[in-house]
């Protein structure tokens, strides 16, 4: 789906913007895409948030896709925008939100679900940047995950997108995979792209909730 989007976007618009998800469910796609052989010239590849971290930290979203994937592809240096979260959360909100200025939709955003229902760094109980017109980025402050200072692309910004893909692995999502589906108020249902979103389960995850 991922090399299906990029081919479609290249060949109609000249270019492929997607968005990425940190954690560790799209690690092993990651890996997978740097084996394959594409036009990586015409890639511009966001994030969809990251921890208040320095930029080499072992928990950056940034830092995980670069090893397992990035570093090891011929996309043009600035053509990878990380969010500088270790500027702190308000300055980096602020930066990335001029950096994403310029894009009407994203070409494909790749998303996790939590537990709690949260995605990106969108929790329940905070603010999520749902409503039209919002903040393109947003600074998180006191996460109920560690660390608790984090910058998010907002719901709003997160649903410009022409495609949304969830990636949904983990026993422990079961319950959030059937408030979801019941039309529960969590941040994962505030990010609403003209076209829906597609959400790809691993099978313990099928079964009736």
């Amino acid at each position: 789906m991922i090399m299906n989007s990029a081919r479609q976007s290249i060949q109609q618009r000249g270019a492929f913007h997607i968005v990425l998800a940190g954690g560790t469910t799209p690690r092993r796609i990651y890996e997978l895409l740097r084996e394959t052989e594409v036009d990586w010239a015409a890639w511009h590849v966001y994030f969809g948030d990251e921890r208040c971290l320095p930029p080499d930290h072992a928990e950056r979203n940034s830092h995980m896709a670069a090893l397992a994937w990035l570093d090891h592809v011929a996309i043009p240096p600035g053509q990878i925008h990380p969010i500088p979260a270790e500027n702190g959360a308000e300055a980096a909100a602020g930066a990335y939100a001029r950096t994403v200025e310029g894009i009407g939709l994203f070409d494909l955003v790749l998303l996790g679900l939590g537990e709690d229902g949260h995605t990106a760094s969108l929790f329940p109980g905070h603010e999520w940047g749902a409503a039209q017109g919002a903040p393109a980025a947003i600074a998180v402050h006191d996460a109920p995950k560690p660390p608790p200072q984090r910058v998010s692309l907002s719901a709003y910004r997160l649903g410009a997108a022409r495609q949304v893909m969830y990636l949904v692995t983990g026993a422990a999502k079961r319950q959030a995979i059937g408030g979801w589906r019941n039309g529960a108020n969590i941040p994962a249902a505030a990010i609403a792209p003209a076209n829906g979103v597609d959400v790809y389960l691993e099978a313990s995850l099928l079964d009736p909730v």
